[in-house]
């Protein structure tokens, strides 16, 4: 597996300092691709609010804020820049259900074994996905998010990443995961007129082949949408030697 072009170019979003500079100049909020109220329909359907919840590269986003407002009530958010976590910090001080820490994906051994009932991903794979290390990045994230999901927990990835780009690092045995995928259009897209499609076909999952990618006659509605993987970890843990015998394979 190779590293994904698709959507990268220059800049190296893997590198802290690269986003600490990022947050200094740009300041305020942002949030990448959806806004918590389309993802809202997902988020709720597979994780109750009374999960402990990761939210990983959490950046500058209100989407934990729009969470907790929803009712959830234990949100860790984490990030490779400190300065986009000194300022969440000192931002959402009076809201308990917020923490923050500053925190590298790749290497979250602070956190025990199965201590969070869902994780929320939201560009932080396809950022490792830009880097020169791509497949051992992805795979040392991906290996911490199966290690700190609880059996029957959640990693709900949204990305841009299609099936042919993304499956191949989410159907890994080792991470036991059963993946189901929706995708929904970009912010502001509109359809065509005469189109039939109704918004509840957003909400259905999408059929994929043996492979876990589209049918070859699955047109998408809109050429530049995102994907929603829905990961459901199964009961059998993912040990530490497996997780090192799969990274060494990539090195190899």
């Amino acid at each position: 597996m190779f590293r994904d072009v698709s959507s990268c170019n220059t800049y190296n979003y893997g590198d802290a300092l690269y986003w600490d500079a990022r947050y200094v100049e740009e300041g305020g909020s942002f949030d990448w691709y959806q806004r918590y109220s389309s993802l809202r329909p997902f988020v709720r359907n597979y994780i109750p609010t009374s999960s402990r919840v990761l939210m990983v590269g959490c950046g500058n986003a209100v989407m934990s804020e729009d969470m907790v407002a929803d009712g959830y009530e234990d949100i860790m958010n984490v990030d490779i820049s400190s300065v986009a976590i000194d300022m969440m910090k000192r931002k959402y001080e009076h809201i308990p259900q917020l923490k923050y820490m500053q925190m590298d994906v790749r290497d979250m051994s602070v956190f025990p074994d199965e201590s969070f009932e869902g994780v929320i991903d939201k560009g932080t794979l396809d950022s490792l996905m830009c880097g020169n290390d791509a497949p051992i990045s992805a795979a040392q994230m991906l290996g911490e998010v199966s290690r700190l999901l609880k059996p029957g927990g959640i990693y709900l990835l949204i990305t841009y990443g299609d099936p042919t780009v993304r499956m191949p690092h989410l159907i890994r045995p080792v991470y036991n995961w059963k993946v189901n995928l929706y995708i929904i259009p970009r912010p502001g897209f509109q359809r065509p007129e005469g189109c039939s499609s109704s918004i509840k076909s957003y909400l259905e999952p999408i059929p994929i082949t043996e492979k876990g990618l589209l049918p070859a006659e699955f047109v998408l509605e809109d050429p530049d949408c995102h994907f929603i993987y829905v990961c459901k970890k199964d009961d059998m843990e993912l040990s530490s030697a497996t997780t090192y015998g799969l990274t060494v394979d990539l090195l190899q």
